[in-house]
């Protein structure tokens, strides 16, 4: 929260930067650079999607999400990265393993997995988004399997497997000792309890489901974006702060997506913000498949040669190159009266006074 509060002020010191052909001045705060910071991730999801891009396929994608019943999002929420380990493993290995089986699509898929813990009412509610090409390599290798047009997986078939698969695996961390319960789950701590609630869960329906195909490449790098950086809230949600208390708009989606206004009183708000932060070090974007870091380059060019040896590929790539790309990152350091280059001409670092005679204590 101190991150948040001090980002872009001049407590963090910052820089001027001037325009030679011009002569405007503006000084530059420094960021944060808190990943649940609002106001820093936009610069991080640009550079994340200029990365991404060349990666795209020109075929279809497909928006899978994977959720959790309220009583495991409990759990989750007193061991968050042992749960949410377990929550991007079962997810990706049930979509392989189904991928994969013949009587779907029989082929080796590629994901992009990412965690998100909210609802649009900053209600604490874990679940994965999947963004996948609709399709694969073949399991001998030797040719791209297309799904069927507007249809990836079965969401029914999808939900069954994950939910075996992801018990087994909590079950596993149980027994090993790796999860902790506190509070109104202390009685979780009693094995017999534990099974129990096993037994109780595996008795539902999760939800898994498959959102419209987003399309081409174009589409999904749009798409990303409003997914893979984002943290509970934007500020452009933020309505007002008075009397301490904040209001802010969200869709209930219970109602057909109605926007509504909520308003909470202000340690209610930033208790319910603060549900949504991850444990030092976890990473809430993770690839799989042919996607995976480990031979991404060679899987890629595999694809895009089975796919230009076949009839399946009707979608042209048309993501943005990485000099337009580049550019756009760009834009934000040029001169907003003229356009042209800024420059910097003066730094000061945190904890240091602003340099003059640059700064106007009035302005």
């Amino acid at each position: 929260m101190s991150a948040i509060e001090l980002c872009r002020t001049a407590e963090l010191g910052g820089h001027v930067e001037g325009c030679r052909s011009c002569g405007a001045i503006r000084v530059a705060y420094n960021s944060c650079r808190n990943r649940h910071c609002p106001k820093c991730q936009g610069k991080a999801c640009r550079e994340w999607l200029a990365a991404r891009q060349d990666e795209l396929l020109p075929v279809p994608y497909f928006h899978v999400v994977f959720t959790l019943p309220t009583e495991i999002a409990a759990i989750a929420f007193q061991n968050k990265a042992a749960v949410y380990t377990i929550l991007f493993k079962a997810a990706a290995e049930t979509l392989r393993t189904i991928a994969a089986d013949p009587r779907h699509l029989g082929a080796g898929i590629g994901l992009i997995a990412v965690l998100h813990s909210w609802g649009q009412n900053l209600t604490y509610h874990p679940h994965l988004h999947c963004i996948v090409p609709g399709g694969g390599i073949s399991l001998d290798g030797g040719r791209w399997v297309a799904c069927r047009p507007g249809f990836f997986l079965p969401v029914r078939v999808l939900s069954r497997l994950f939910r075996r698969l992801f018990l087994e695996e909590l079950r596993a961390a149980y027994d090993k000792g790796r999860l902790g319960f506190f509070g109104d789950l202390a009685y979780l701590a009693k094995p017999d309890a534990f099974v129990c609630l096993l037994t109780e869960v595996r008795r539902y329906q999760w939800v898994v489901y498959a959102k419209p195909p987003l399309g081409g490449p174009k589409q999904v790098l749009a798409y990303l974006g409003r997914y893979t950086h984002r943290v509970a809230i934007a500020n452009s949600r933020l309505i007002s702060t008075a009397d301490d208390r904040v209001a802010f708009r969200w869709r209930d989606y219970r109602q057909r997506g109605k926007t509504k206004v909520m308003t909470l009183d202000a340690h209610e708000f930033i208790r319910r913000f603060l549900l949504h932060t991850l444990p030092d070090g976890f990473h809430r974007i993770r690839h799989y498949g042919f996607l995976a870091n480990g031979n991404r380059a060679a899987k890629l060019d595999l694809c895009r040669r089975l796919l230009a040896g076949s009839q399946q590929n009707n979608l042209e790539p048309d993501v943005e190159s990485a000099a337009v790309a580049a550019e756009r990152l760009a834009a934000a350091h040029r001169c907003p009266c003229c356009g042209e280059p800024m420059f910097t001409l003066a730094v000061w670092r945190c904890g240091q006074a602003p340099p003059r005679p640059f700064w106007n204590d009035t302005s």
